[in-house]
């Protein structure tokens, strides 16, 4: 399950298919200074001395808050404005049609443009598109509309991601520093349903949670421009 919630086939499938390409064609252990003694720990505290990591896997927070707040919270959201139980699983079918379009799209473009844009971009986009969409009056099309932005914006992230981690620290320890990267999201997704509940509960709406999940679009908007999309320098290879 990538985020959570009754939606976690469509994403797994698509999370399956973004990590295929998420490695980019120039990221290979050669764009990287060699460190063929490098332990994990020394990996992981080069990782997290590296501002551009961080900001990287703060980012990450917000892809999983949102993913998990809508997949487990939409279907109650559109009972909650009027629409029936069918619209939301309608929804969540297409999110899962067009997540397949939107990873494969960020893979194609990672290798091809400056990865920190992408991801920029895709987090403003899920801001607005969250907030054209809960402005709307509620009505199926506009609901299916939602679903397919939704969907190319899902796990699209997830290609130039972890292609910078590749980028920055080669491919040695990728699969551990993405998963570093990764806990972060998972630790958003948890928070977006837990959120999403107590919320409503108290006051009867999702739409304080809606907002949340904008601000923190507009924040890893911001957060991705700084990241340096470069090898990192490493002591023993400068000496040399």
């Amino acid at each position: 399950m990538s985020c959570g919630g009754p939606a976690a086939p469509p994403v797994d499938a698509g999370g399956r298919v973004a990590v295929a390409l998420a490695a980019p064609r120039n990221a290979s252990s050669s764009s990287v200074a060699p460190a063929p003694t490098q332990s994990f720990r020394q990996a992981i505290s080069e990782a997290f001395a590296h501002r551009s990591y961080v900001l990287l896997v703060i980012g990450f927070f917000t892809c999983g808050f949102q993913l998990a707040f809508t997949t487990v919270h939409l279907p109650s959201y559109l009972v909650d404005r009027g629409l029936s139980a069918e619209v939301g699983g309608w929804t969540l079918a297409t999110i899962g049609l067009f997540n397949i379009i939107g990873s494969l799209t960020s893979g194609y473009l990672g290798g091809r443009m400056p990865k920190r844009y992408i991801l920029s971009t895709i987090y403003f986009a899920r801001a607005a598109s969250i907030l054209v969409f809960i402005t709307l009056p509620p009505s199926t099309a506009t609901t299916l509309v939602f679903g397919a932005v939704t969907g190319l914006l899902w796990l699209s992230t997830v290609p130039p991601t972890s292609g910078l981690v590749a980028t920055m620290f080669g491919v040695r320890w990728m699969a551990m520093l993405f998963g570093f990267a990764f806990f972060s999201h998972q630790v958003g997704g948890f928070l977006g349903v837990w959120l999403g509940g107590v919320v409503y509960d108290y006051a009867g709406s999702y739409n304080p949670v809606w907002y949340l999940s904008i601000a923190f679009g507009v924040m890893s908007a911001v957060i991705n421009l700084p990241i340096r999309e470069e090898p990192v320098v490493r002591a023993a290879a400068a000496a040399a």
